[in-house]
């Protein structure tokens, strides 16, 4: 059996969710709703935005969690890049958390003045070294990186640029297809 490749799973760059990082948070649900929209509907919806310079390169990732910290700015003095505070926490410490750091007391009827202010770049994450893959990795060590880094998805590189977006829900559905073909 030929070894598969990340290159054979990822979406191409072309047919993912993008937007500038000067766009607004309004924009970016935007697209990512477009996008999904567009998506074969037979796979699993797209749950990031890429974040694009002005050379069209990917200098971040905006993903479904980053969306919803973004409309409450007090997150930001809570959480850091390097784990979710919440882990651990029972369910009435994470209620006092709110209490103890005023957070959601805008109404969510103000969310579209939120989204139309915040920036893109003030909450995207810039990809790490552990987030990039190879189009010639195998699904092998893609897995592998995606369980060891716990990741929703991984850019995938080709000459030092990002060409696509291998989701952890694609390499999922290959390891179940591969499962269920088995002749046990």
């Amino acid at each position: 059996m030929k070894t598969k490749r990340v290159k054979e799973l990822m979406v191409p760059l072309s047919a993912y969710a993008t937007v500038s990082e000067d766009a607004s948070l309004s924009e970016a649900v935007s697209a990512l709703k477009q996008s999904q929209a567009e998506f074969d509907q037979q796979k699993y919806r797209h749950r990031a935005i890429l974040v694009l310079d002005n050379n069209q390169k990917v200098i971040g990732k905006v993903d479904l969690w980053s969306i919803l910290r973004s409309l409450e700015p007090k997150y930001e003095d809570m959480l850091s890049d390097s784990g979710p505070m919440h882990s651990g926490f029972t369910r009435k410490y994470q209620k006092a958390i709110i209490d103890s750091f005023n957070l959601w007391q805008d109404p969510l009827e103000k969310i579209c003045e939120k989204a139309a202010q915040v920036k893109v770049k003030a909450f995207m994450s810039k990809p790490l070294e552990s987030e990039l893959i190879e189009t010639d990795a195998s699904l092998g060590e893609a897995i592998h990186q995606l369980v060891i880094g716990q990741h929703q998805s991984l850019l995938v590189t080709e000459n030092g640029e990002v060409v696509g977006i291998l989701r952890l829900t694609d390499a999922y559905d290959f390891a179940c297809d591969a499962i269920l073909a088995c002749k046990i």
